[in-house]
């Protein structure tokens, strides 16, 4: 089990480029098997989620290869299975997407039960009413979903009680071989459904209305290869943009659609960082010695603030003037990372889904550990303007989500590295400057 090291203090400055879109990705690829042709993928982050989806769908019949580093050629036309039950399915969440994309391809699917980050209860339920709406019968059977479409997927109209990304995702690539029209009501609107569409789309599927609350798709015989540029990641762009505000520098982010950072981009000028927005890029910059304002944040489905910067943000307020209020509103349980925060000198109380803020001066370098994707990088975040040096376990999950993360930290002048768990340790190490 390797780790990573970092030595705060060094201010971030220079440029980041952001990869594909994680989120977009996860999708598009499983959708991918809808397709009786090659799909060529282009803007493909290679980050472990990524990874294991092409070594699942290599199981099951499909080739896949990449063509360049960020380049995807899949080929599904030949595979005749329904099934995807290894134990690789069961190591992210967004191996869910492999039942709808197989019930609409074949009219049944039979996959693992997802794993992937652990913080609190995710049962796939509005993705099985959905899939029952479209005139399949669900169950689950010793950790395996089994969807049976008897006499065929069949359109629709539902209304889902939340707007679920997976679920507003999973219906979609059911119904886009089905017989007739189906309407999804309250669907989700984040940036990667309307990619999951405009992919599709793009490979003869008639879908409308993605990024509204009301999505229409009318079932087509057949879909046929094509190419097709995920968009670039709004999270990761998050990610860079709040530790350039917490460590202080200056930080081109390259690569973004301003408008999907919208919130982001708000909440830390309200908290008084200096954002400024051009086409394809944002500048985020904190002059030192910046006091930073104390602010409340609800995370809410898109355009709210987004629950996978949640713990970000929460980081860059432990280091705000006075008292702040972070509201999960998405997720349950979604603050386990504040133990290891206090571990560094934070002062969080947490409360439900309600964490109370008090600002500190500085963050103190400790062992710490990753608890998942995004507290993972939160860590990162706080040992990166900590006092002395910082050990973070479990990286591995923060390599489901981030390309290269240490070499883009690196580029912006961070020493950070990383050190095997046993042969070594901080006492020996020399951590590099980028």
């Amino acid at each position: 089990m390797k780790k990573y090291v970092i030595r705060g203090g060094n201010p971030l400055e220079g440029e980041v480029r952001v990869s594909g879109g994680k989120n977009a990705a996860v999708a598009i690829i499983p959708a991918a098997l809808l397709v009786k042709g090659v799909c060529i993928i282009e803007n493909v982050p290679i980050v472990n989620d990524v990874m294991l989806l092409t070594k699942i769908m290599s199981e099951m019949g499909a080739k896949v290869s990449f063509l360049d580093k960020t380049t995807l050629r899949v080929d599904s036309t030949e595979i005749n299975t329904c099934a995807a039950v290894s134990e690789l399915v069961r190591k992210m969440r967004a191996s869910y997407y492999l039942i709808g994309a197989l019930l609409g391809r074949f009219g049944k699917a039979q996959v693992g039960l997802p794993g992937g980050c652990d913080f609190g209860v995710r049962p796939i339920d509005y993705h099985i009413r959905g899939f029952e709406s479209l005139g399949a019968t669900v169950s689950i059977e010793h950790g395996i979903v089994n969807a049976v479409a008897e006499n065929g997927i069949k359109g629709t109209s539902m209304s889902l009680d939340f707007p679920s990304v997976g679920a507003t995702i999973n219906i979609m690539m059911a119904a886009v071989l089905a017989q007739g029209t189906t309407v999804i009501e309250n669907a989700g609107k984040e940036p990667h459904i309307v990619d999951i569409a405009n992919f599709l789309n793009a490979m003869g599927a008639e879908i409308r209305g993605a990024g509204t609350d009301t999505i229409k798709i009318k079932g087509v015989s057949e879909l046929h290869g094509g190419r097709y540029e995920i968009i670039p990641d709004q999270i990761e762009a998050g990610t860079y943009m709040v530790a350039a505000a917490a460590v202080g520098g200056k930080v081109k982010v390259s690569n973004v659609i301003p408008k999907h950072l919208e919130s982001i981009s708000a909440k830390l000028e309200e908290i008084g960082v200096t954002v400024k927005e051009d086409d394809d890029f944002i500048t985020v910059s904190r002059e030192p010695g910046q006091i930073l304002n104390n602010v409340n944040v609800k995370t809410l489905p898109y355009p709210g603030f987004p629950t996978d910067m949640q713990p970000q943000i929460a980081t860059l307020l432990c280091l705000a003037n006075g008292t702040s209020v972070v509201t999960e509103g998405i997720y349950e349980h979604r603050f386990k990372y504040v133990d290891e925060l206090r571990r560094m000198g934070a002062k969080m109380n947490v409360d439900g889904r309600v964490c109370v803020i008090s600002g500190i001066d500085h963050f103190t370098g400790a062992a710490v550990s990753a608890c998942d994707l995004r507290a993972g990088v939160a860590l990162v975040i706080a040992g990166l303007c900590a006092d002395g040096m910082t050990e973070i376990s479990n990286v591995h999950l923060i390599e489901r989500g981030y390309e290269d993360i240490i070499e883009k930290l690196k580029g912006l002048g961070a020493s950070i590295g990383v050190i095997d768990d046993e042969p070594q340790t901080t006492e020996t190490v020399s951590v590099s400057v980028g």
